[in-house]
Order: C-alpha cells, then structure tokens, then sequence
C-alpha cells in the first residue's frame, strides 16, 4: 500500500515499516526524530547525528521565528542550508510553545488565543506577535521544512470535555484556513500534515478527524497526548480513539513521545514517527538508556566502574570511554560529559528503532517487545 508520498513495506500484527519520500531523502518508519529546536540537536554536530543514524531532525517554528527569524533564514537559503544538514527536516507549528507561555507563566500569562490566532508575547524580550493559522504555514515555508505542522490549539492535561471540545473547534478552523493557504503557495513546498485532537474523549476525537479528513493531506499528527503532562492511561485511550481512524496508507506521527516503553505501545498499535526531547534533556542530567534500563551516570556507584555506558553499544562514548570517566566529566561540569551521554541516547534510540523495525519485517515484533520490556524494566 502507497501513495507518492508514503509506502508500507511490511507489518506485523498492527505494527508496520514504511518509507516517507521526501526531497531530501527517504525516512525509514517507525522513526524516533531527534528534536533541534533551534536549528541544532543540543551539543552534537551535523557529522555526529549522520553518525549515529539520524535520518531526520525537527526544528520548531516557533523559536526560529523568535531567534533569527525565518525570513532571514529563508535570505540565507532555507533552514537546511543555513545549519547544513542535508537530510530531512520537520518542523513543529510552535502551537504548543505559544500554549506553553499561556499556561506556564507563573505572573502574568503571555499568550492569549482568539478565533483568529495566538496573540503572545516573546520570551526573550517581550515584545508583542501575533500567529495565524496563514502565518505559521508561511514561516515553514520560508524555512523550507520537508514535512510541516498546522497551527493547533494544546488543551491542558486538566482540561474538561468542554475546553477540549472548544480546542478541537478552533483547531479545525484554523486547519481549514492553514490548508488553503498552503494550497495557494507557489513554488516547492513540503508535505503538510493534520493534527488530530480530543484529547482522551473517542467522540472529540472523531469530530476532529471527520473535520481534518474533508481535506488531502499527506499524513496525520496525534495531538495533545505527550505534551501537557497527560497519564499513560489518558494517552493510551486517545491512541485507541484515534488510530483506527487514520487511512492505513497515510503516516502517523505521535507528537512528543519518546520513552522507550511508550514508542513499543504506540508501534504495536500502528504508528510511525515519534519526538522527543527526554532522551537528549536525561542525558544532560546524566541518566543514559540501555536495553537492560536507565542508569544514572552522576551516582557514586559509577566513580570506578571501568565498563562502557552499555557492553553491545557502537557509540563513540561507549568506543572509547568507561563509565567512570563519563561520571567524573559529569562531575566535574565538563561538557565532554553531557555531549558522550547525549551521543549515546540518541544512538540507543537509532538502534532501538532500527531493531524495531527488523522485528516487524521478521513479523516477530510482539516477541521482541516482551523480550524489552522484561530487560528494560
């Protein structure tokens, strides 16, 4: 099953592989996409992600917008140009920053949402925007990004069936606008997704697809999920609520997920493309990942301990440094330290999705995800 933009090359049980198409190459799904808000993975360079395996990075709209600015990024080439990276690159509608300044100022909120936009004001000094559903498709545009968010409204984790009712109505609106603003775009332009909300109510989420649905997009978001401290228990009744709805031959991408437990129970349910900023954010605070669990590396159990992070791991970290020169450069604040355990997290990510998606191609990935999780845990 394809179309020109995705294929599906093999599944087990719900579970599948697949390939998105872009212009700047093609994405092997199930994905995890290291997050580069401001146009760069946090300590590692372009070299170094190509290392590990990054087929693809996210960039948020919102901070590059802020700080340089997209136009200026779009003066000096685009956004893969402008941070040399030559793979694939989505960018998120910056929604959920702008929601995060409504709800997370501890004074005065900054960001007040209407019918017709987000009208905030800047982190970094202040200063007054306003976001359009048409805005926020025209900043990606002059960034360039290969696959593209609508701007979408984020409802609290504690927010009721009414608020969350009153986001899905203001998100479908403001799709509607976004869509044909970006179908009247000349010139090249990256795949535009939808973003499918409700949070964990079935009916919410069905008005919300059956509103997305009216439109040809090239793939489907799952919103307000990971991004507004939601239980486990909500997430896994809104994936349930939603992935039956998504065309089989569209993309699925669970926005802000990334735990390791988390990705086997959203791929085992059909979903394809994951972020997260947890695995470069614990590994800054010294907890690293291994198949046999987390460790965290600035314990004092680790002061002599002469093993690599983890035995089976081709980073360069775990190539060329123990376990306890890693804590004492963690210590000590070096930033050697945060830069080895990052290396590592996201290579065990790439590893992990790599062995995922061998398990779906040997349809034998309900067994390797027991066999995981019993480690892991």
């Amino acid at each position: 099953m394809s179309n020109r933009f995705f294929e599906i090359i093999s599944t087990s049980g719900k579970a599948r592989t697949g390939l998105i198409h872009t212009s700047h190459g093609d994405i092997h799904t199930p994905v995890f996409m290291p997050v580069g808000t401001q146009g760069t993975v946090k300590t590692i360079n372009k070299d170094e992600l190509l290392g590990i395996g990054t087929e693809i990075i996210l960039g948020n709209t919102y901070h590059l917008y802020m700080r340089p600015g997209d136009k200026l990024i779009k003066k000096l080439g685009g956004l893969h140009r402008f941070i040399n990276w030559e793979k694939p690159i989505l960018t998120d509608s910056g929604g959920y920053q702008v929601f995060s300044l409504g709800e997370g100022s501890r004074s005065k909120k900054l960001a007040r949402i209407t019918n017709d936009g987000v009208e905030f004001k800047s982190h970094l000094n202040g200063s007054k925007h306003f976001f359009t559903p048409e805005k926020v498709i025209d900043i990606q545009l002059n960034l360039g990004s290969d696959i593209l968010m609508p701007l979408d409204v984020c409802p609290s984790a504690n927010a009721d069936d009414k608020e969350i009712e009153q986001a899905v109505k203001i998100t479908s609106n403001w799709f509607e606008r976004g869509y044909h603003h970006y179908q009247k775009a000349q010139g090249d332009k990256g795949a535009l997704f939808a973003i499918i909300q409700g949070g964990a109510n079935k009916k919410l989420r069905e008005m919300s697809y059956n509103h997305l649905s009216q439109f040809d997009v090239s793939g489907f978001s799952i919103g307000g999920v990971a991004n507004a401290g939601e239980s486990k228990e909500k997430q896994k009744k809104a994936l349930e609520a939603t992935l039956p709805l998504i065309p089989e031959d569209k993309p699925r991408y669970l926005m802000g997920v990334g735990m390791p437990e988390d990705i086997f129970s959203a791929v085992s349910l059909g979903v394809d493309m994951f972020d997260c900023v947890a695995p470069t954010r614990m590994a800054r605070n010294g907890t690293v990942f291994t198949y046999n669990g987390r460790l965290n590396l600035g314990n004092a159990k680790y002061k002599d301990d002469t093993k690599p992070i983890e035995d089976k791991c081709d980073c360069y970290a775990c190539r060329n440094h123990t376990r306890a020169y890693i804590k004492h450069l963690l210590s000590a604040g070096e930033v050697l330290g945060i830069r080895l355990t990052t290396l590592h997290n996201l290579r065990f990510m790439m590893r992990l999705m790599g062995d995922i998606r061998e398990s779906i191609k040997d349809d034998k990935f309900e067994g390797f995800k027991t066999k995981f999780l019993k480690k892991y845990r």
